[in-house]
């Protein structure tokens, strides 16, 4: 492997990393330190292009970031990590160290890209969509890279994982740099950021990486994502997000089952 750190990926540590992932709570996950070569991951960081490269933009009830799948607007190291961690070789090792067969991932949006946020960007605590739309392939896994460097814990920006029934936050990820995130992508694997406070110029980086399977009997049936509201959040976003969600995936149920795909 060219990219990834190769040290952390021997016969005996993928079968830790297996224990580790198969114990974690709230659900399973794994967070791998130093996950690219220093080298690599220093280059990523310095050449991360600016949000306004990004083709997509959100601001909303549930969140306030940037995401970027148009790598032909990044510098090529982007496309040659992607491609690396798409390759047969990493999707055979992340099927070792989660022990779900057969992961894949896919060349467009959904299978890999760049999310940032600057002051007061945030994405509410949710679970992912679960079926890849145009494709009918089954969502397992999310692996996040983060190049945050001299990050600091009032940044804030911790990725949180909360319980199945939203009533509390078992864990918080800093997101420092060349850290990675690799967890199982399901029914309670929730999971978002509190908004961050940082100075002009700084802002929250990361990479993800999406795994699928086929289709399996038994799933559950499409949905989008699905935002929840914190116990602390305000009456109106607590009232809001429920209404907005419902309403969401029902109408793009609807257009799946007209086999209108978006």
């Amino acid at each position: 492997m060219h990219f990834i750190n190769s040290e952390n990926f021997s016969a005996e540590k993928i079968n830790q990393l297996y224990k580790d992932f198969d114990t974690a709570k709230p659900y399973r996950h794994l967070v791998i330190d130093n996950f690219l070569k220093t080298e690599y991951a220093e280059e990523i960081y310095s050449n991360f292009p600016a949000t306004d490269v990004f083709n997509k933009k959100y601001k909303g009830v549930n969140e306030f970031k940037a995401e970027g799948s148009n790598f032909e607007d990044f510098p090529e190291i982007f496309t040659l990590m992607r491609e690396e961690l798409h390759s047969q070789e990493w999707c055979a090792i992340m099927s070792k160290i989660t022990g779900i067969d057969e992961l894949f991932s896919v060349p467009d949006a959904l299978g890999g890209g760049l999310h940032q946020g600057g002051d007061g960007s945030f994405l509410d605590i949710h679970i992912d969509f679960n079926i890849h739309a145009d494709r009918g392939i089954h969502r397992r896994i999310n692996l996040l890279i983060f190049f945050n460097k001299d990050w600091k814990e009032e940044f804030g920006g911790h990725t949180e994982m909360w319980n199945a029934e939203m009533s509390n936050l078992d864990k918080k990820v800093f997101p420092a740099l060349n850290r990675c995130v690799i967890f199982e992508t399901n029914e309670i694997s929730y999971h978002g950021y509190a908004p961050i406070k940082v100075p002009e110029g700084v802002t929250r980086k990361s990479f993800y990486a999406y795994y699928y399977t086929a289709l399996r009997e038994g799933s559950a049936k499409y949905h989008d994502t699905v935002f929840k509201a914190r116990p602390t959040d305000s009456v109106m976003k607590k009232t809001l997000t429920p209404i907005k969600e419902g309403a969401k995936n029902f109408i793009k149920r609807l257009l799946r089952n007209l086999g209108i795909t978006f």
